[in-house]
């Protein structure tokens, strides 16, 4: 199983990205779902987080201008960044703790990382 992050880029002060990770194969359930992001020198930080109940926690940095949310259906978790700022800039990775089937024991993947990249 592999997490598959896209939607990164290049993009001005006050642009919009939307990411997306989705699982490689159809695997059982996805738990608790999130975005971390690490900039040059920096440790990986938490962005957001969902559960698979829709509960969610933002960093307060991004609070009010990202949105974190998934489809089940799908195994797919997004995060919709708006009002991007330069300190946005950094590889955004996914996680998901997995289940691949209904008596598997959850695992946490991680996704490959997405560079965002915001300009002054």
């Amino acid at each position: 199983v592999q997490l598959q992050a896209s939607g990164g880029g290049l993009v001005q002060a006050g642009g919009s990205l939307r990411l997306s990770c989705e699982a490689s194969r159809s695997i059982f359930r996805i738990n608790d779902m999130g975005w971390y992001r690490q900039a040059p020198g920096n440790l990986r930080e938490l962005v957001a987080v969902i559960t698979s109940g829709g509960s969610t926690t933002y960093a307060d940095s991004v609070k009010g201008r990202f949105i974190i949310f998934r489809d089940n259906t799908k195994n797919t978790v997004y995060l919709q960044m708006n009002s991007l700022k330069p300190e946005d800039t950094a590889v955004y990775y996914c996680n998901g703790g997995v289940k691949v089937t209904r008596m598997s024991v959850e695992t946490v993947y991680w996704g490959q990382g997405t560079q965002v990249t915001v300009s002054s």
